[in-house]
């Protein structure tokens, strides 16, 4: 008699075994939810690191291309001409961002420019855009610099022999 009431006692009752298992369920949708929420983050984190990404893309093209070189204005210094405004230009290496810039020079610093950017790029089927303001100075880009110092008054890149 006693051995069977041993084993009759020996096992979980319902009760204990129900909540066990909300016990494990309420872990594991707290394990999930922190799984969900690390994912969105990580998403986050990608689009903006690509945004920023596009933006120095753009000021980089900005940089090399909205004040061009002109020979005719060659002085000792070297000479930039006039600025160039863009409409929808392609950033290159980013061929879904477009951006259009429009400077417009400070009166009182006539080298100076306010330069109004507006990038627009698709995301998920939904177009998008920003609008950024740099101040950007009227002289030679450095890679105009480089070429020049480097190239036309050597006329070979350093680490080259003149032959």
């Amino acid at each position: 008699m006693r051995l069977l009431k041993r084993d009759a006692q020996a096992g979980f009752t319902i009760v204990e075994v129900v909540l066990a298992m909300g016990i494990l369920l309420v872990g594991a949708a707290a394990i999930l939810s922190m799984l969900t929420f690390g994912a969105s983050m990580t998403r986050a984190a990608q689009l903006r690191t690509a945004a920023a990404t596009a933006v120095e893309a753009v000021r980089a093209d900005l940089e090399a291309n909205m004040f061009p070189y002109d020979p005719l204005l060659d002085g000792e210094d070297g000479e930039v001409g006039p600025p160039k405004t863009f409409v929808d230009r392609a950033v290159p290496g980013l061929s879904q961002v477009v951006y259009s810039a429009t400077p417009t020079q400070n009166p009182n610093l006539p080298r100076e420019y306010r330069v109004d950017v507006d990038i627009t790029w698709t995301t998920g089927g939904v177009e998008r855009n920003k609008q950024i303001t740099w101040i950007m100075l009227r002289e030679i880009s450095f890679g105009e610099r480089l070429r020049r110092r480097f190239v036309e008054k050597s006329g070979a890149l350093p680490g080259q022999e003149v032959k």
